[in-house]
């Protein structure tokens, strides 16, 4: 498994409560409201594929072309995060709680799955 990219790194501390009642007073404010589930899921796959062409201009074979923008990995992850918690939203998921479920499956499930890293190489 590969080293944390944390260490170092400054987190500002934001629970996905907050954000998910941050996306819910900005989408209410209009009249529209949420789009369907089938119109968020298209939504995040265009996302996921603006988040891939990113990734590839940068660490893959396809550079951009000279008159193509500069794009950013960190705000098409923004974007697909702002997409999923409508979509959580929209269907009344606590994404906390969704959180903690999935964790509590990879801790139980996949608990001797990978090679663990010696607490001295920490």
């Amino acid at each position: 498994m590969a080293e944390s990219r944390l260490p170092g790194v400054s987190l500002t501390e934001r629970t996905l409560a907050d954000m998910q009642r941050e996306v819910d007073a900005y989408i209410t404010q209009f009249k529209e409201g949420y789009f369907s589930p089938l119109a968020l899921l298209a939504r995040l796959a265009e996302e996921a594929g603006e988040l891939a062409r990113e990734v590839n201009h940068l660490y893959g074979e396809k550079p951009k072309k000279q008159d193509e923008a500069e794009g950013s990995v960190e705000l098409e992850l923004g974007d697909i995060l702002f997409i999923l918690i409508c979509f959580a939203n929209s269907l009344g998921i606590d994404l906390t709680d969704a959180f903690r479920r999935v964790m509590d499956k990879f801790n139980t499930r996949d608990a001797n799955r990978w090679t663990r890293v010696d607490a001295e190489t920490r």
